[in-house]
């Protein structure tokens, strides 16, 4: 059975405040620079759009598609998650499982969107050279007068600007929490059963 942690399930509402968003005005910002300028673009978006408010799955996944999706690193996100199995699978289950993965982090995000309310998001000071291709962008997110959650993430810099490939929330990766539950399904039912899972659940008729 394939889903997220339950932790990540509460937190991702938190994740998406901070999401790495549009386009091509941004693609060249530093990092951390991109990462303020669009999470407050993202966060205009939530609050004022009454459709989201109101639990709008299309208009959320179209966020998501539009603002979200662009700047992660899918490919690198999917080959992290599948570890060592990522070199023995075929290029073609490859852009499957990439597809899939995708597919699944729609879904969980767009889950996540209909969650927020009003964090709020402090960002962290980030230093790095223009030679740095690697950096870790960190943030905290507050909700309802508790302690902060550490939300960092992971970025390298690609010809179209800086992408993220793996979210760090509380000091735990999303990318290894996959890897566990995928490692898990490969050695039940290999790659292909991992595939027929993962396409089962983002239809709807896998389970939860």
């Amino acid at each position: 059975m394939m889903r997220a942690s339950a932790w990540i399930r509460r937190l991702l509402a938190a994740v998406i405040t901070v999401a790495l968003a549009t386009g091509v005005a941004f693609a060249q910002e530093a990092p951390d620079a991109l990462v303020k300028s669009v999470s407050e673009d993202v966060l205009q978006t939530i609050k004022g759009d009454p459709r989201i408010q109101a639990g709008d799955q299309a208009r959320i996944r179209e966020v998501i598609e539009a603002k979200l999706l662009p700047n992660f690193d899918f490919e690198r996100m999917t080959a992290l998650a599948m570890g060592r199995n990522w070199r023995t699978a075929t290029p073609e289950q490859q852009k499957r499982l990439t597809d899939e993965f995708r597919t699944l982090l729609v879904r969980t995000y767009s889950g996540a969107l209909n969650q927020y309310r009003n964090e709020k998001v402090d960002y962290k000071p980030l230093r790095f050279s223009p030679a740095d291709t690697d950096v870790v962008v960190r943030t905290a997110v507050a909700k309802g007068g508790g302690a902060p959650i550490q939300i960092d993430y992971s970025m390298a810099k690609a010809p179209s600007g800086w992408k993220a490939y793996d979210v760090i929330v509380g000091g735990v990766s999303l990318v290894t929490n996959y890897r566990d539950e995928f490692n898990n399904s490969i050695q039940a039912s290999g790659i292909d059963g991992l595939i027929k899972t993962l396409t089962e659940k983002n239809r709807g008729t896998g389970g939860k």
